[in-house]
């Protein structure tokens, strides 16, 4: 048996559950995870990602010195054309970057050379073309405080609000809703709080898949609690084998599900008349909007029968303590916003808000994009929700960032999805991603292929070249989770520690390292009077932060040593806050809207004629840069279609078959799995594998709020493939070739 040389208490760097991991580390290596049964969050328990997720760290693919394209080097204009990452053998092998002699090639650099190209191509652009035509991805895998150096950067450097991260792309619908309903994003209880539930809806979320120890607890709350559960989804998913009520809607049709129901309460009268008299506004006109979500018109549109409708509103009603959990199947819709408003008002409705075991818990899908969100890393929002158009607001941060008054910009930014579509002349020009992957994780990916074409001058700060580092003028290598420290905020609000285990490889370093190098040259090369950026360790990055954010104004890294502090902690003597709304809602009263049903943007017709829904997978976590690189990846190795038996035979498609799956924007071949886990006319496709991407396929409509694009729902056709279908172009961009 091994034994450590120590032993390293960290956080988990997939899910937004934010498990405790202990890292048992020998000569400089991890070689085991485990957690300890006290943990708070998962008690011992681990996921395969958590236990077994960790060997990426140390593949051979992994970028540890900097890289630059060989024409920057030499002076010479940017080539015009597709990107090229490594250039292939024609027995399909990568040919080492050292050993390419054409103008797109990376050369290994030093970091003041890389650092250096950053900033001389930045402030030239920014000279030229100024705040509009700069802009940002931070990043839901890093720190808290890696983001709140970048959004800093950004803003007190270039004066722009042009900055996102990948919550646009998964629960923007969801913060939308929350905020104009209560004025508050975040969940509302803990999901350990779900074994005081005695009712409880989980919908548009695989639980048991996306976010696995929450989805035991579920389990412990129905078989050791006698809780009921209520599935929504179209697919059987694990957690209907438990379920006392299953609702197998057809995408995209939340709003009248949740209406009818709505419509049952009020019509029943099982509403808490107390609570929303004393506590809510816009009843009125909202029980007027509710007659026409009958459960028989919900059932017209959606296939699930009325009297499911009704029996889950009755149960919901009735319960002492209801809560409803979701997932990305309410937000990523073209009405996203809409279908987080109708859970919202059942918990309205029934007064199943502001107590333990009750609530409304978006489950957050990155192990930070809860903190990343707090940090500020939207077009709309400083720190702590702190909207950029109100002048009180800016003028808090200008004196907290040493900025001339009036100096930060109030005009609102451009979102994830705005930010690439205006990459054009005119628009923006420079883009600098720090681990994200929008050549993954956007929808309609031959547009954002042209998009990231027209882009002048990218940066790429991540751990492997992945899809859209490939397009990276200059790229920086950072460090994993388990090469620096920090903190995370999970789906909970928990803040927790993240410690270094062992040295960075190579010459990678930490985020926020990268990010103050680099804000410091800016500034001097600029003319600019020093926001700060000295730093000695991360912590005071997070004091300095919370000293103008009230929610993590009584968090430090001494208080959050052991078990982590559940935010709003707003003095160094408060406990931390496990149930919000307990007393009123941030924004005084919550807020009813009327709603209308509006159907998906892309209905299924005889030329498409199957809804493709697509999500995670167990073994896999969003773009796959980091579980595609590790051993996980043998476990589920290709993308799979689920399609059900009934529709396979129909089209002549066998468990195994290579099919194609094509929409209007784009095509794919991959495997067929056939299986009553989907439901008829559905089509199911994981969008970790780049070779069979999903994202070539989705539409890129847009909730008008929330900007989020309709990932849950579109049109295709899925047919066996062909021999032509099945030959491989000679340069493939496929993650086995980085």
């Amino acid at each position: 048996m091994i034994k450590p040389d120590r032993v390293v208490s960290t956080t988990c760097p997939y899910c937004g559950v934010g498990c405790n991991l202990m890292l048992h580390i020998k000569d400089d290596h991890i070689f085991k995870v485990t957690s300890p049964f006290d943990a708070p969050v998962n008690h011992g328990n681990l996921c395969v990602k958590g236990r077994f997720g960790y060997d990426y760290v140390y593949h051979p693919k992994r970028v540890t010195v900097p890289l630059v394209r060989r024409y920057l080097l030499e002076g010479k204009p940017k080539p015009k054309g597709r990107e090229q990452v490594f250039a292939v053998s024609k027995d399909g092998q990568p040919v080492e970057h050292s050993k390419i002699s054409n103008l797109w090639d990376w050369v290994e650099t030093d970091w003041d050379t890389a650092l250096d190209l950053v900033v001389d191509n930045l402030a030239r652009i920014y000279k030229r073309d100024g705040s509009d035509a700069m802009a940002v991805y931070c990043c839901a895998k890093a720190t808290n405080e890696d983001n709140y150096l970048l959004q800093k950067m950004f803003r007190a450097v270039f004066r722009t609000n042009n900055v996102d991260h990948c919550t646009r792309l998964c629960h923007a619908g969801s913060v939308v809703a929350l905020q104009q309903a209560v004025g508050s994003s975040a969940m509302s209880n803990t999901a350990g709080q779900v074994i005081q539930n005695d009712v409880f809806i989980v919908t548009g979320s695989n639980t048991s898949e996306n976010h696995p120890i929450i989805a035991l607890q579920m389990k412990e709350a129905v078989q050791k609690h006698g809780a009921k559960m209520i599935v929504v989804d179209p697919r059987r998913i694990d957690l209907v084998d438990m379920a006392e009520l299953w609702l197998p809607l057809k995408p995209g049709t939340n709003v009248p599900v949740f209406s009818a129901m709505a419509h049952v309460i009020v019509k029943e009268n099982l509403v808490n008349h107390e609570f929303i008299a004393n506590r809510t506004e816009g009843y009125g006109e909202f029980v007027e909007s509710l007659e026409k979500f009958t459960p028989e018109y919900a059932e017209e549109l959606s296939g699930v029968p009325a009297d499911d409708i009704r029996k889950a509103a009755r149960m919901y009603a009735g319960a002492k303590n209801g809560a409803i959990y979701w997932g990305m199947g309410i937000s990523q819709l073209s009405h996203g916003t809409a279908s987080a408003l109708a859970l919202i008002h059942l918990a309205f409705l029934t007064g199943h808000v502001g107590r333990e075991g009750t609530g409304l818990n978006p489950l957050r899908g990155q192990n930070n994009v809860q903190g990343a969100s707090d940090m500020g890393s939207m077009p709309f929002h400083y720190p702590g929700y702190m909207r950029v158009d109100n002048e009180e607001n800016a003028a808090k941060w200008e004196k907290a960032w040493n900025i001339e008054t009036g100096g930060l910009s109030r005009k609102l930014g451009l979102t994830t999805t705005e930010i690439l579509s205006h990459a054009h002349e005119g628009g923006i020009r420079a883009l600098y991603i720090m681990g994200e992957n929008p050549m993954m994780s956007e929808p309609n990916l031959n547009e954002t292929r042209k998009h990231m074409q027209q882009l002048e001058f990218l940066v790429s700060q991540d751990i492997f070249i992945n899809e859209s580092g490939a397009f990276a003028d200059v790229f920086l290598p950072a460090t994993p989770f388990s090469e620096k420290d920090g903190t995370f905020s999970n789906t909970d609000r928990r803040v927790q520690r993240v410690r270094a285990a062992h040295p960075p490889r190579g010459q990678a370093r930490p985020d926020w390292k990268i990010i103050c190098d680099l804000a410091k040259r800016l500034e001097s090369k600029l003319g600019l009077v020093s926001a700060y950026w000295d730093y000695s360790h991360p912590e005071e990055v997070l004091r300095e932060m919370g000293s103008v954010n009230s929610d993590y104004a009584g968090i430090t890294y001494k208080r959050i040593d052991k078990v982590g502090l559940i935010y709003p902690v707003p003095d160094m003597n408060h406990p931390g806050t496990p149930t919000l709304f307990t007393e009123s809602f941030p924004r005084g009263r919550g807020k009813f809207h009327t709603l209308d049903y509006v159907p998906v943007r892309e209905e299924v017709d005889d030329e498409y004629p199957f809804i493709l829904t697509t999500g995670r997978l167990l073994e896999h976590w969003h773009g796959g840069t980091m579980t595609r690189n590790s051993s996980l990846n043998e476990a589920y190795p290709e993308a799979r279609v689920e399609i059900h038996p009934a529709d396979a035979e129909i089209h002549g498609i066998r468990n195994g078959d290579p099919v194609k799956v094509q929409s209007r924007r784009g095509e794919i071949v991959v495997r067929a799995t056939v299986t009553e886990k989907t439901t008829i006319g559905v089509v199911f496709l994981p969008w970790h594998f780049a070779e069979a991407a999903a994202n070539l396929l989705t539409n890129d409509a847009l909730d008008p709020q929330a900007k989020i694009p309709e990932f849950k729902a579109c049109a295709v056709q899925i047919f066996p493939a062909r021999k032509r279908d099945l030959a491989h172009p000679e340069v493939v961009l496929d993650r086995g070739r980085y």
